[in-house]
């Protein structure tokens, strides 16, 4: 579990835990993490290993294959992001290479280490976080939907290829949820919001049904106006105006 010390990330740990599943928690925060591990080592009857890793170092691989050594990985979910917002041209450098080493390096190197031990076994599957502003250009937050288009068609890609490998994959295109890290970057609320622990559960109850999940049906009414029935650039103009608040 990457990006697993609040938000999302824990509530995927919690439902996990929910149904018997030993859990690998990966973040950068030591504190958070060692207080989700204590809350779910308490209340269920797992195991947890807290692995403290900043996914933009792109030599995190080798304390991730350590952390993970001996052990039969049944689900990898990938749940950390970065999301400069704002102005692309206002972003600082370091902002977009942080957004592309977490969001886009981040993913490829975790499967890359992860999945192969599933594939000899026969047997896993793989939550990569999208969002439905990876379903169109979204002004104003620009790198994170272009990251989050690439989890996307990454998960598709690999739905297909690695399937005959017992393994399944699926990509949550998920909306906003009123999650700390969304509330520090956004701050306000909007239409469809879930509660993170539904979109978790929805998430993981996808598995098996295909490579693209769009959780709550608000949600999925959005995406099929965004993706279907509106013209592309009428589409990206109605996203700006909901988004001009960052600039």
């Amino acid at each position: 579990m990457a990006g697993a010390s609040e938000g999302l990330g824990a509530a995927f740990a919690v439902q996990l835990a929910e149904r018997g599943m030993s859990l690998v928690l990966v973040a950068r925060r030591a504190q958070l993490l060692a207080e989700l591990s204590e809350r779910l080592t308490s209340e269920y009857e797992i195991e947890v290993r807290c692995v403290v890793l900043d996914l933009a170092d792109p030599e995190f691989t080798a304390a991730l294959a350590d952390a993970v050594a001996g052990l039969d990985l049944g689900i990898v979910v990938y749940n950390a992001a970065f999301t400069p917002a704002g102005p692309f041209l206002e972003a600082s450098d370091v902002e977009i290479e942080q957004a592309v080493d977490v969001n886009v390096r981040g993913p490829l190197l975790a499967l890359r280490a992860l999945v192969p031990s599933m594939g000899s076994r026969g047997k896993g599957a793989v939550v990569l976080m999208s969002s439905l502003s990876g379903l169109q250009g979204t002004p104003h937050i620009s790198v994170y939907a272009a990251s989050k288009a690439f989890n996307l068609i990454l998960a598709e890609g690999l739905w297909y290829e690695l399937r005959s490998h017992g393994i399944d994959i699926v990509a949550c295109c998920a909306g906003a949820m009123r999650t700390p890290g969304y509330m520090r970057s956004f701050g306000r609320d909007v239409p469809g919001m879930l509660a993170p622990d539904e979109a978790a559960r929805r998430t993981l109850d996808g598995l098996g049904r295909g490579p693209r999940l769009v959780p709550g049906h608000l949600n999925r009414m959005t995406a099929v106006l965004m993706g279907r029935l509106l013209a592309r650039r009428t589409a990206v103009r109605l996203i700006g105006r909901s988004t001009r608040h960052l600039t």
